[in-house]
């Protein structure tokens, strides 16, 4: 079988399968290329497609022919739900990948871009936390599944590329949060659940309990530039302008959690009591991205974290709160 084309030009009229478009990164991503113009950008629900099936994903790209696809699928949670189910966490992303992107490159797809995560990174590396310190130590326990998988991901990408040229791109975004975010408590990630426990608070009266010492830094991106830099990376960077075809995703800067939750606060509007239950586990001490490769070829967030909070706050009240 030959690869897929490595130099093929993406424009508005390209055939873009983007799969996941319903999660919080994929409808950033949708939203970005409908604005810019894109004209045949394939999307399918999971009750359409189910892309743990491999047959039904074959039959997919069978039928469609996409010429690019953005691969925003996956299943995805908070500290708790990495924690509670590992063995959902590891399987269901693994299929996914496995499908995905073995069908893109059966069906000799030219162009994919591969969404992973910060976490694949160890739980010790020095930081900022550059692209070549991917599996130089152990990772995170907490979402140690979930992070296998993704690596298993851009492993993927990478031995395709090595082995038949192919252009498939792996982009790690830090920790994202904006307009179509997870507010349930029982499975989100830190900055949603803390807008959601403010404004309960704030409503309701009572405290704000969150977990852990508030002492980790964090990272965090609002999602709408993620979408901006998967279109960015689609006309202007190919897999062969950097090694193993791996950028990270970020601003750059980092805050102590305690930190976030003043600032969240201070959007909501929520001025009472605050109680860190240091039983709970913190996670990984530090993450935060080196983004020097992809602000090299000249990508950069627009959105600041206050600004982006108070965007998402926003959002999450015209959804009813």
């Amino acid at each position: 079988m030959s690869g897929a084309a490595t130099s093929g030009r993406v424009d508005r009229s390209t055939r873009i399968y983007l799969a996941g478009h319903t999660g919080l990164v994929g409808g950033s991503i949708h939203r970005t290329l409908r604005a810019e113009g894109f004209t045949h950008i394939l999307v399918r629900g999971s009750d359409e497609l189910d892309l743990t099936d491999q047959a039904a994903t074959r039959r997919f790209f069978d039928r469609e022919r996409p010429e690019v696809v953005i691969d925003a699928a996956a299943k995805v949670g908070g500290i708790m739900a990495n924690w509670g189910f590992p063995w959902e966490f590891l399987e269901q992303n693994l299929l996914i990948e496995l499908n995905l992107i073995g069908e893109a490159f059966r069906h000799e797809v030219r162009r994919l871009v591969f969404l992973g995560s910060s976490c694949i990174y160890p739980r010790e590396a020095p930081q900022p936390l550059k692209e070549e310190y991917l599996l130089t130590g152990p990772l995170e326990e907490t979402n140690r599944a979930y992070a296998i998988a993704k690596i298993a991901g851009i492993e993927m990408c990478r031995s395709l590329n090595r082995e038949y040229g192919t252009d498939y791109l792996s982009l790690m975004p830090t920790n994202l949060y904006g307009p179509g975010d997870n507010f349930d408590l029982e499975s989100s990630h830190v900055l949603p659940a803390m807008i959601r426990k403010f404004h309960d608070a704030k409503e309701g009266g009572g405290e704000v309990t969150l977990w852990g010492s508030g002492a980790p830094r964090r990272e965090f991106l609002y999602v709408e530039d993620v979408g901006r830099a998967i279109s960015f990376c689609l006309r202007h960077v190919h897999a062969t302008d950097v090694p193993d075809g791996l950028l990270n995703v970020g601003c750059g800067e980092d805050l102590t959690i305690r930190e976030l939750a003043s600032i969240v606060a201070r959007v909501v509007g929520y001025e009472g009591p605050v109680v860190w239950d240091d039983s709970r586990p913190d996670g990984t001490p530090r993450k935060l991205m080196d983004v020097g490769r992809i602000t090299s070829l000249g990508w950069a967030p627009q959105v600041g974290l206050e600004d982006g909070i108070r965007l998402t706050y926003e959002w999450f009240l015209r959804q009813g709160g």
